[in-house]
């Protein structure tokens, strides 16, 4: 099997690429990442070929066919979410998406890629797959018009089997190289590590869907498998305020620290998310593992032997 992982060197991307690589011992597997927002250092332990290009160049494209992919794994993407440039989010999610289905198409294989619960925008939870399509950014439409282009493909296409995943808000190891739009988790962590007090938007019950990356990934090697095409829901099914997220820091890390609350500076922010898993069960056969209760402690002890948080700007 040979397989390729867009973004490998990102935050799913590059768990994704090594949990493949333990996993499945006997496959070919290849990244492809122009690093202008993956990490180096998430890679260091991959031991297959690395492609440094990027999926909007026509010469990185074409260079893809010669491979012949059994499976593409699409997790690149401009990820920004208060990105405002509509042509560069559109041309970097979507016309980029559509030109590696062409690939899939032309090598027979099969494409996993990630879309985002950013296309529900603040649609009343549970968010379904068909329902309330009104994401509130570009980013967000970007995702959404990867999806109904992905619809279109497959109606067209009904030999390559095609999986979405809809991701909900990921949280977990290797995604310290993220900057401001690194998890709250990690942010929240930091903050507390450093004696700061953590910071929410006002009042912090504002409630979000959180899944542990490893079930994302988990989601994606079911895709691989699925008989079945689809977008599917990636989340727990069940929302959680940020205080919650706070209260179980502070408990992991054995401190107690006074919540800082501050105006919410974005017109465009989902207050309440939580996903509808019915077609993630019927397409993948997969259902998350991990709570917040289990997923972040494991992060926090993560951090505290992996990271240099000290120097993180948060």
């Amino acid at each position: 099997m040979r397989v390729l992982v867009t973004g490998g060197a990102g935050f799913v991307g590059s768990n994704l690429v090594l949990e493949l690589q333990k996993r499945f011992p006997d496959w070919e597997v290849f990244v492809l990442d122009d690093f202008s927002s993956g990490y180096f250092k998430n890679l260091v332990d991959f031991r297959g070929e690395t492609i440094t290009g990027s999926i909007t160049e026509r010469e990185t494209v074409e260079r893809l066919k010669k491979y012949r992919f059994d499976v593409i794994f699409h997790q690149a993407a401009n990820v920004d979410t208060t990105d405002t440039n509509q042509r560069r989010m559109m041309e970097v999610n979507c016309e980029a998406f559509k030109e590696l289905l062409e690939v899939v198409r032309e090598s027979k294989g099969r494409i996993v890629y990630a879309s985002s619960a950013a296309v529900y925008g603040n649609t009343p939870p549970p968010m379904k797959v068909n329902e309330g399509l009104k994401p509130e950014n570009v980013y967000g439409f970007s995702k959404l018009s990867m999806d109904m282009y992905s619809y279109r493909f497959m109606r067209e296409n009904p030999t390559v089997p095609v999986v979405g995943l809809r991701y909900f808000n990921v949280y977990g190891p290797r995604e310290t190289h993220k900057g401001k739009m690194a998890s709250m988790v990690l942010q929240l962590t930091v903050q507390i590590l450093k004696g700061k007090r953590p910071r929410l938007f006002k009042w912090g019950e504002q409630k979000r869907d959180f899944v542990y990356v490893m079930d994302c990934v988990e989601a994606n090697i079911r895709g691989a498998f699925s008989e079945r095409s689809g977008i599917v829901n990636v989340g727990t099914g069940r929302a959680r305020s940020f205080n919650e997220v706070v209260e179980i820091i502070k408990k992991t890390l054995g401190v107690d620290a006074e919540t800082e609350y501050f105006d919410n500076p974005y017109d465009f922010y989902q207050n309440y998310t939580e996903a509808d898993l019915t077609e993630t069960k019927e397409i993948l056969g997969w259902y998350p593992q991990t709570q917040i209760e289990e997923g972040i402690p494991l992060y926090v002890q993560w951090i505290k032997e992996n990271v240099n948080w000290e120097k993180l700007p948060y």
